[in-house]
């Protein structure tokens, strides 16, 4: 399904605040609530038009990339960042609090349709439409739930007359996770298969409800105990999943790298949802801006990321049998690790990337890189500053598959089926033997062999809780989704943000693996004199003197990198949650009311 944005200003039904959105779909003039808004199909297909840029963001537009990969999400364990690593947050902000514009506007929707359309919409326009609400409102709320825990839930139009409402307690997460899982059934029980090329659609909601329903089942299984509840969401992300597996309609055809650096997207099986971005409209953004080889980056692959990649006879590192499978140096990295690495990583370490020395290219175009790095041409103008056209996956058909067998695998540790073989090979299995792109083949790049139930991997790194066969699941996820905008949330729904304390994980501020006089000689300079520094394999550290060069050869680590702050097991600090501001807690006072601080932060 494709989303094409142009720039239109929408004036909103019912005095909501106008905005900006990029959608190819025809402004709504400006209508009447009680004469002329909600009087045809059309009128509210146009209504729910500006959730799409609000949940199917993409790259973004312009320089409008706050959230986007690479740029907004470097708080990772997959991520170094020069100089001090990005810290949680560790006291009650002054001001902050949830955003309910959406959740309302939503309602709005969900009521005129009940209350105004019922002669003018079929019953199955009805409840499609009714569908399309509920999923949008859910997915606002599940946003505000992982954030914030227990939120305020309304089903109806809030108006500014209903004080007591207004200032209600925060309703209990497990109520409001019970609404969303009814709305979502209702989903997939009612969103139309087909509602156009360019308009939600079952495939695209269920593909969206096996994340949002994994996120919860995680929450409750690792975080709040309960395993009731995480077996209620585990199942319903499986169903969600089997949706769009069962439909025929996706596959794993394309290589990895050309799913983020196509200009056409169109008819892409691997693709469930994308956005489309066109120059000739002014339509563009700046991600590939980020990794075109000419511009400084502070944001790297980190270490422990470089050490987490299998061999490709599918063993750790420490276990492969490959040859040089304990050699860190990028040309061999390449020839010798999953095929991921390579279609992420520029193939020579490169001082651009002022943290790490390995430069990520995940969203550069191997035929830019070619014309730029082996023929000598100038920079193509679309890959400079805001102006790149190329596509944006915004749910993948890889990440469906993912999310169905690690539910799957969930389940069976809750005493549901086992998983089998033919679960693995439907699902981890497929994207492992997605086709490789030529310039990969030539670099010696492999595929990773089947993953085994009966041969995991042995790995020396695998936390005592966690199953073998969950954690290769968990590695497949980390892999798959490096340099996106998945991997904390992740690492915060399995309850595992102590792989981000640094104190616990010194391979978290080192990056690329480089020998300097060899590879970057140039480097070995009067200002970096107790500047680099080095890591081997056992984690020694060699500073740099200025005269101690053909020793510097190791995991590159910038002096300037320091570690987080302590986030973990601190009073008054929950990094799991979102805290709300003191002037929220305090307007609340005011006017008589009492707002609870989120769980784990305090409450004066």
């Amino acid at each position: 399904m494709k989303i094409k944005y142009i720039t239109v200003f929408a004036a909103t039904i019912l005095s909501l605040t106008s905005c900006n959105k990029f959608m190819d779909r025809p402004p709504l003039t400006t209508l009447d609530d009680d004469s002329n808004a909600w009087v045809s199909e059309e009128n509210v297909r146009m209504y729910a038009n500006k959730y799409y840029v609000d949940y199917f963001y993409g790259f973004g537009i312009k320089d409008n990339n706050g959230s986007a990969p690479i740029v907004g999400f470097t708080n990772t364990d997959d991520i170094v960042v020069l100089g001090n690593q990005p810290n949680f947050t560790r006291s009650v902000p002054n001001s902050g609090i949830w955003s309910y514009s959406d959740i309302r506007s939503t309602n709005v929707m969900l009521d005129r349709i009940e209350g105004k359309m019922e002669s003018i919409l079929s019953a199955e326009a009805k409840k499609h439409w009714l569908a399309v609400g509920k999923f949008f409102r859910a997915f606002a709320y599940s946003q505000l739930v992982q954030s914030y825990g227990d939120v305020p839930y309304y089903e109806h139009e809030l108006k500014d007359t209903q004080v007591e409402e207004l200032y209600k307690p925060r309703t209990p997460r497990n109520e409001v996770m019970d609404h969303l899982y009814d709305d979502w059934r209702f989903v997939l029980q009612n969103m139309r298969v087909n509602d156009g090329e360019q308009n939600l659609n079952l495939y695209v909601a269920a593909g969206f409800i096996s994340r949002l329903a994994l996120n919860e089942a995680s929450w409750q299984r690792y975080y709040y105990k309960n395993q009731d509840r995480a077996k209620k969401f585990y199942e319903l992300a499986v169903d969600a999943a089997q949706v769009d597996m069962n439909s025929g309609k996706y596959g794993i055809v394309t290589d990895y790298k050309s799913q983020f650096t196509s200009k056409d997207l169109k008819g892409n099986k691997d693709m469930v949802m994308f956005r489309i971005y066109d120059g000739a409209v002014g339509v563009t953004h700046a991600i590939s801006s980020y990794c075109n080889l000419q511009e400084s980056t502070n944001n790297g692959p980190s270490t422990d990321l470089l050490k987490a990649v299998l061999c490709v006879d599918g063993n750790t590192w420490e276990n492969s049998t490959v040859a040089d499978a304990k050699k860190f140096d990028l040309a061999n990295l390449v020839k010798t690790r999953d095929p991921r690495l390579e279609a992420m990583i520029y193939t020579k370490p490169n001082a651009l990337n002022k943290s790490s020395f390995f430069y990520v290219t995940k969203y550069f175009p191997r035929e830019a890189e070619k014309a730029v790095k082996v023929n000598g041409q100038p920079m193509p103008a679309e890959y400079t500053s805001n102006k790149n056209e190329t596509d944006a996956p915004v749910l993948r058909y890889a990440e469906v598959l993912l999310n169905w067998i690690e539910a799957k695998a969930e389940l069976a540790s809750l005493g549901g089926p086992a998983v089998s073989q033919d679960d693995i090979d439907k699902s981890v299995n497929k994207i492992r033997q997605r086709p490789l792109a030529k310039e990969a083949e030539e670099r010696g790049v492999s595929k990773l062999p089947d993953l085994k139930i009966g041969a995991l991997p042995a790995d020396p790194n695998k936390d005592a809780d966690v199953s073998p066969l969950l954690w290769e699941i968990r590695r497949e996820r980390r892999m798959e989704f490096a340099f996106e905008t998945n991997r904390l949330a992740d690492l915060r729904r399995w309850s595992k943000l102590a792989y981000m304390d640094n104190s616990l994980n010194r391979d978290l501020i080192s990056g690329g693996w480089v020998n300097f006089s060899t590879e970057m000689p140039t480097e070995l300079v009067g200002k970096n004199v107790n500047i680099l520094s080095v890591v081997d394999a056992a984690g020694k550290e060699t500073i740099y003197n200025g005269s101690n060069g053909t020793a510097m050869n190791g995991f590159y680590k910038n002096q300037t990198n320091k570690p987080r702050l302590p986030f973990l097991n601190q009073p008054n600090i929950n990094p799991y949650l979102t805290p709300i501001g003191i002037v929220q807690m305090d307007q609340y006072a005011i006017e008589g009311y009492v707002l609870k601080q989120t769980e784990g932060w305090p409450q004066n």
